[in-house]
C-alpha cells in the first residue's frame, strides 16, 4: 500500500464511509502502530476518538481494596531503571508522564494541560520542537509543586551516564529544554523528530527533582526514593517488599477530581502465569492479572467459572521464525554464523518460499493459540497505519513441492531433497514453551511431506534469551538454520523496532551479539527507507516507509510471521474500566478503575 491509497484510506474515515476502527485494524494487517494510525487520522483532520468511562463517581474514594497479580514480581520502584513491564507498571502505580496511550494509540494527556500538536501550533511543522503546557494544579505526594523543573530535571538526570538510566534512548536526540514560565516546557531536537513523544510519554515517567536531585549520577543507586516512591499518581506509597508486594493508599490530592475510586491498590508478585489466571477467574481472590501466556483452551475452561474473564488487546508482538542468511555450521575467527559465511541453502530464494509455504499458521492459530495468537503474513502488525495490506499468508505443501522441485532440489533414496551435494537438513530451534513446541511439530510435519528433514532443538528460556556472549545457545548467536521467538514491539513508533532488519544492527562477535538484527540479513533499498522514514514528517508518507520496509522483509523472506500475539491479561466481572492499552501500562488508566457491587 502506498502513500496515495493510504491518503485515500484516511480521506474515507473523514467522509464516515470508513469507520475509525476499521483503519485502524487495516493499519495493524499492514504492520503499523495504532498510535501511528491515530497521527495519520490526526493530520487527516478527524477528530480522536477520546476513552469514554463507565462509572462517573461523585467522590473520591470507598472502593476498598483493588488486589492485583503480577506473576513476575517488580524489584524497584524508579521508572528510569525499570529492567521490564513489571517495573515500569509498579512504578506506574505512583508516577505519571505527560501523556498516556489509549488503546486506540491516541495520546492523551497526564501532567500535560493538552496534547501538542501542529493544530495548535505546539508541535513545530519542521519537527524540531515540541512545546508542553503542563496542568497547574499538581502536587507531589509530598505537597510540593510539580512544575517545568522537574520536566527538564529528569532528562538531564537520564542523560548523564553516571546514572545508568535504561530510559536513555528515548531521551538522546533532545539538544535541550527552554522555560518558557514555570508550567511551560520547550523541547527541541536535534534533528527532524517524527516521533516528537518518545520522551516524557507512555513508560516514560516523571520523578521529583527535588528529591532526586542530590542522587544524579554516580549516586542514583543510592536515592531512598528507589524504593520509597514519591509521585503525582493516584496512589501514595505505603510498603514495597522487592520481589513480593507493592502497597498503595489513595492520594487525597490527586489532581483529576473524585478520582481514584479504590482506597488502596495490592500489586502481588511471583507464582506464575496460570496460577494467576486462577486466582482471578475461578476464585476471585484477585481483580486482575497481568500478561497471561496460558493456552487459549485452558483460559476457556477456567472462564466457565463466571468470575472472571480474559481480556485480550492487539500489540505489536509478534510470533516468527528467524531464518538465518550466514553459516550456523561453520565457525571464522572463532564465531559461527559469521558475515563472512553464506548459509549453504538458505540463500536460495527457491528454498526460502518453500519454508514460507510450510508454516501452517491457520492451524497454529486455531488448534494452539486460539484468541491469543492471531495469524499473520506481516513482521509489522501494529500500529495500525504501517500494517501492509501487500502480503497474504498462504499454506500448500503442493506448491512448496512444485517450487523445489523446478529449482532443482531432488529427492534421494531417504526421501530428503538435494541439490549440489547439499541436503535440505535443518535444525529449528526455540525456547522450551508448550505453544512452541506445538508449532514446531506442526512445521515439522509439513516439511517432512516437501522432502525437507527438520530436526527440532529446544532451549531453557533462560539460556535462549541470555545477553550472556559466552552462551552459544542464545537466539541472537543464532548458531542454527531457522529459530523462532516472538519479538516485542515495546514502543508505539515503530522506527527502533524496525531496526533489526538494518545492516548496522547486525548481532555479531564483535558487538558481543547484543544488536537487533539476528538473521544478518542486508539489504540496501530496506537501510535507505529506514533512514527516510527517521527524519519524515508527513505521518502518511512516514507509514508508506513502514510498509515497504515490512513489505521487503517478507517479500525476501528473511522472516516467516507466524502468528501476532495480542496482550492477554484477565479482569474480574465486577472490575470496571480497566481498559488496556497495548502501547503503554497496564496502569496506564488506574485512577479510573472502579467496582460495581
Amino acid at each position: 500500500m502506498d502513500e496515495r491509497e493510504l491518503r485515500e484510506l484516511t480521506g474515507r474515515v473523514k467522509a464516515g464511509s470508513l469507520s475509525r476502527r476499521r483503519f485502524v485494524q487495516t493499519m495493524l494487517g499492514l504492520g503499523l502502530t495504532a498510535p501511528m494510525a491515530a497521527e495519520m487520522l490526526a493530520t487527516a483532520g478527524v477528530a480522536r476518538a477520546e476513552t469514554k468511562w463507565s462509572f462517573n463517581p461523585t467522590k473520591r474514594g470507598g472502593g476498598g481494596l483493588l488486589k492485583t497479580l503480577w506473576w513476575q514480581a517488580p524489584t524497584l520502584l524508579n521508572p528510569h531503571f525499570a529492567t521490564g513491564t513489571k517495573d515500569q507498571d509498579a512504578s506506574r502505580i505512583f508516577y505519571e508522564p505527560l501523556g498516556s496511550y489509549d488503546p486506540d494509540g491516541n495520546l492523551v494527556p497526564m501532567l500535560a494541560a493538552e496534547v501538542p500538536s501542529l493544530q495548535n501550533g505546539q508541535v513545530a511543522k519542521d519537527g524540531t520542537s515540541v512545546t508542553w503546557r503542563l496542568k497547574k494544579n499538581v502536587v507531589w505526594h509530598d505537597g510540593k509543586p510539580f512544575t517545568a523543573d522537574d520536566v527538564i530535571f529528569n532528562w538531564e538526570y537520564v542523560m548523564d551516564p553516571a546514572t545508568a538510566a535504561t530510559t536513555q534512548g528515548s531521551y538522546r536526540d533532545i539538544e535541550r529544554i527552554d522555560t518558557l514560565d514555570s508550567h511551560t516546557v520547550k523541547i527541541v531536537f536535534k534533528k527532524p523528530t517524527p516521533f516528537w513523544a518518545a520522551p516524557f510519554c507512555g513508560t516514560e515517567m516523571i520523578i521529583p527533582k527535588h528529591l532526586f536531585q542530590a542522587y544524579k549520577g554516580d549516586k542514583s543507586r543510592e536515592a531512598p526514593t528507589n524504593l520509597k516512591p514519591v509521585g503525582t499518581g493516584p496512589f501514595r506509597f505505603v510498603d514495597f517488599k522487592p520481589g513480593d508486594i507493592v502497597r498503595g493508599e489513595l492520594n487525597p490530592s490527586y489532581h483529576v477530581p473524585n478520582r481514584p475510586f479504590f482506597d488502596a491498590i495490592e500489586m502481588k508478585g511471583g507464582g506464575d502465569a496460570v496460577s494467576a489466571a486462577r486466582a482471578v477467574i475461578q476464585t476471585g481472590e484477585y481483580d486482575y492479572a497481568w500478561n497471561i501466556q496460558v493456552e487459549d483452551e485452558a483460559l476457556r475452561r477456567m472462564e466457565q467459572g463466571g468470575k472472571g474473564r480474559a481480556d485480550i488487546v492487539a500489540s505489536g508482538n509478534i510470533e516468527h521464525i528467524g531464518l538465518n542468511t550466514t553459516d550456523p555450521w561453520t565457525e571464522v575467527d572463532g564465531e559461527r554464523s559469521s558475515m563472512k559465511t553464506a548459509h549453504p541453502f538458505l540463500t536460495d530464494p527457491a528454498v526460502r518460499q518453500a519454508l514460507n509455504l510450510l508454516v501452517d499458521r491457520g492451524s497454529v492459530q486455531d488448534q494452539i493459540y486460539g484468541r491469543t495468537g492471531i495469524a499473520t503474513a506481516n513482521f509489522l502488525n501494529a500500529p495500525s497505519r504501517f500494517v501492509s495490506t501487500n502480503t497474504r499468508w498462504e499454506f500448500s505443501v503442493d506448491r512448496a513441492n512444485a517450487i523445489l522441485d523446478g529449482a532443482g532440489w531432488k529427492r534421494g533414496g531417504d526421501g530428503i531433497r538435494t541439490k549440489d551435494g547439499k541436503k535440505l537438513r535443518l535444525v529449528y530451534q526455540t525456547s522450551i514453551n508448550p505453544l512452541r513446541q506445538k508449532t514446531q511439530q506442526v512445521v515439522k510435519q509439513a516439511c517432512t511431506k516437501a522432502g525437507i528433514d527438520v530436526e527440532l532443538k529446544s532451549v531453557t528460556p533462560s539460556v535462549y534469551f541470555s545477553s550472556d556472549p559466552a552462551n552459544p545457545d542464545t537466539y541472537a548467536h543464532f548458531y542454527a538454520d531457522i529459530q523462532m521467538y516472538t519479538t516485542t514491539m515495546t514502543r508505539p513508533d515503530p522506527q527502533r523496532f524496525m531496526d533489526q532488519f538494518t545492516s548496522w544492527e547486525i548481532a555479531s562477535k564483535e558487538n558481543k551479539w547484543a544488536l537487533t538484527n539476528i538473521t544478518r540479513w542486508r539489504n540496501a533499498e530496506y537501510d535507505r527507507a529506514w533512514k527516510a522514514a527517521e527524519t519524515e514528517m508527513d505521518p502518511l508518507k512516514r507509514a508508506a516507509l513502514f510498509v515497504k520496509m515490512n513489505y521487503l522483509a517478507i517479500q525476501h523472506v528473511v522472516v516467516i510471521p507466524v502468528v501476532f500475539r495480542p496482550w492477554v491479561q484477565v479482569i474480574s466481572l465486577k472490575l470496571r474500566d480497566a481498559v488496556k492499552s497495548g502501547w503503554d501500562s497496564d496502569f496506564w488508566a488506574l485512577a479510573y478503575w472502579s467496582r460495581h457491587a
